[in-house]
């Protein structure tokens, strides 16, 4: 049963009651929440994942509820919530659904240590995967959203899940998260694409979420082999172009973009090293021509 199976009101009995269990690439989740915001978010971002049956383990338990401090006099609020824990401040209510999001990607990054973690989109065509790293700003989620708008396969527009026994990403197919410019770029060059709402005055700006595709979540298990590292700069104006990146130079902006690199000690630098020995390290910038971005990422296959 994936959730796109269930009617309104047996979602909304599901995020209100005991939680819905969802598995999202090797993770399941039970989210539990009373906010219509996050039920529509649910409905429609993660409409193709699959739920699970209610004695299915779950590695996080988290939820979305009103704060129960003073809080919530001074206007609708919502909170995230790790079991009992609650690692972030409460945020307007109106951001219920990207505080899951954000709180979905902390759960990752602090206790999925099974995976190197990198702060990176990845997306696959042919079996063979390119790895985006950036730091925010940079493009990337745009750079994404534009590539799996034209057939490349979703595993992630924001952590990358090394596997350090394979050395293959692992798929981690959830909404992409698109903020400021990005939304309008997005929504011209992808006018058929299914995109929430747009969520304001957020600590990030103005943000709105990219359906992922279909094909992409039911591929969740299958995993893909890097085979590019592209590193996106964008400044408006600029021209699209491809260059040469030095392995040496490949390497330490994988470490920056690391979240768990120092965890994992020598094994963590060993899988690092061999990513970026059997990848194509290349420097990509563009101005906001997607067109033209597309077309470049397109024939990364005759430079490999």
């Amino acid at each position: 049963m994936i959730v796109a199976d269930l009617s309104s009101r047996e979602l909304h009995s599901c995020l209100t009651r005991s939680g819905i269990r969802l598995r999202v690439g090797p993770i399941v989740a039970q989210i539990r929440s009373p906010f219509r915001r996050v039920e529509s978010g649910i409905a429609l971002h993660y409409s193709a994942h699959e739920v699970v049956a209610p004695d299915t383990f779950a590695d996080f338990l988290v939820a979305v509820d009103p704060p129960a401090s003073v809080r919530r006099w001074l206007g609708p609020q919502a909170l995230f919530r790790f079991g009992h824990d609650a690692p972030f401040h409460p945020l307007p209510a109106a951001q219920a659904f990207p505080l899951l999001e954000w709180g979905l990607n902390w759960c990752v990054t602090a206790h999925c240590h099974q995976f190197l973690i990198l702060h990176a989109a990845v997306v696959e065509r042919g079996g063979r995967a390119a790895l985006l790293p950036a730091p925010p700003g940079s493009g990337k989620s745009t750079l994404c959203a534009a590539l799996v708008a034209h057939g490349w396969r979703l595993l992630s527009d924001e952590l990358a899940l090394i596997d350090l026994d394979s050395r293959r990403l692992v798929p981690f197919p959830r909404p992409i998260s698109l903020k400021n410019q990005s939304i309008d770029a997005i929504a011209r060059f992808s006018p058929g694409a299914s995109m929430s709402e747009v969520v304001r005055d957020t600590q990030k700006g103005s943000v709105a979420h990219l359906q992922p595709p279909a094909g992409s979540v039911h591929a969740s298990q299958t995993t893909a082999l890097p085979a590019w590292i592209v590193a996106p700069t964008f400044r408006a104006g600029q021209r699209t172009a491809l260059a040469p990146l030095p392995q040496s130079v490949t390497f330490m902006r994988l470490v920056d973009c690391a979240f768990n690199y120092h965890i994992h000690g020598r094994r963590g630098f060993d899988a690092l090293g061999d990513l970026v020995a059997g990848s194509r390290c290349l420097d990509f910038s563009y101005g906001g021509n997607l067109d033209d971005a597309v077309r470049m990422f397109d024939q990364l296959e005759a430079l490999q």
